[in-house]
């Protein structure tokens, strides 16, 4: 199944994916204009949805930032990620990550593990899957990849990377999340444990500008030239 790569989404077939919403983060005083929380991801959220209409969206887990509070705009702006979908008929589910021990304080919609999309599962990523695949799809440790000396948010394309199956790792959704640098990351500073050699992992950067995606060689090759 084909990967098409858009605004730290992806989309398999008919179904688009996005990871780490985080949604709440810059809400609670530390951040002046906490852009990215609320109606800006919302917008760029449904700008993808009408874009691909996709048949099912799937969050990728930990749509929450705040593991034990909810602020009050968190409601708002779940809603409208709600509202997106509503509008263009596609089925919205949640595959829960770490951070979403509050969830059901605002949402109460379809709740799974891990998504079967063909030979693909999606998951947050922080635990090991249950259900085997040819390949995973997974969110959680919010890559960047920093070239000439400026970070990009980037998606994570490994083959053979979990029991003989590939992995892709989404960016974080939420701009605010600042990331980690991957340039020099090895397999055991990744929080995923889906990720077992680093060197194997080729990032994807979306260009926004040019819309279009940009792929360069796996970490292990690609370090020596940087």
């Amino acid at each position: 199944m084909e990967l098409t790569y858009d605004d730290r989404a992806l989309v398999l077939g008919e179904t688009l994916v996005v990871a780490d919403c985080h949604v709440g983060r810059g809400t609670g005083g530390e951040l002046e204009f906490p852009v990215g929380s609320g109606t800006e991801m919302v917008e760029r959220f449904r700008d993808l949805v009408e874009r691909h209409d996709p048949e099912a969206v799937v969050l990728a887990g930990d749509v929450l930032h705040s593991f034990q509070t909810v602020p009050r705009t968190v409601e708002g702006t779940v809603a409208g990620l709600k509202a997106a979908c509503r509008d263009a008929a596609a089925r919205l589910v949640v595959t829960p990550g770490n951070h979403d021990t509050m969830l059901d304080a605002v949402w109460d919609g379809p709740v799974e593990r891990e998504y079967r999309v063909g030979d693909t599962l999606v998951l947050h990523g922080h635990e090991p899957p249950e259900g085997s695949a040819d390949r995973y799809v997974v969110g959680h440790d919010h890559p960047t990849i920093e070239i000439e000396g400026q970070r990009r948010p980037c998606y994570l394309v490994g083959e053979g990377q979990y029991r003989g199956s590939d992995v892709v790792m989404l960016p974080s959704f939420n701009k605010l999340n600042a990331g980690v640098r991957v340039n020099t990351m090895s397999a055991s500073d990744f929080q995923s444990p889906l990720v077992t050699d680093a060197d194997r992992l080729a990032p994807v950067v979306w260009d926004e500008r040019a819309r279009e995606r940009r792929e360069f060689p796996p970490l292990g090759e690609f370090r020596r030239m940087l």
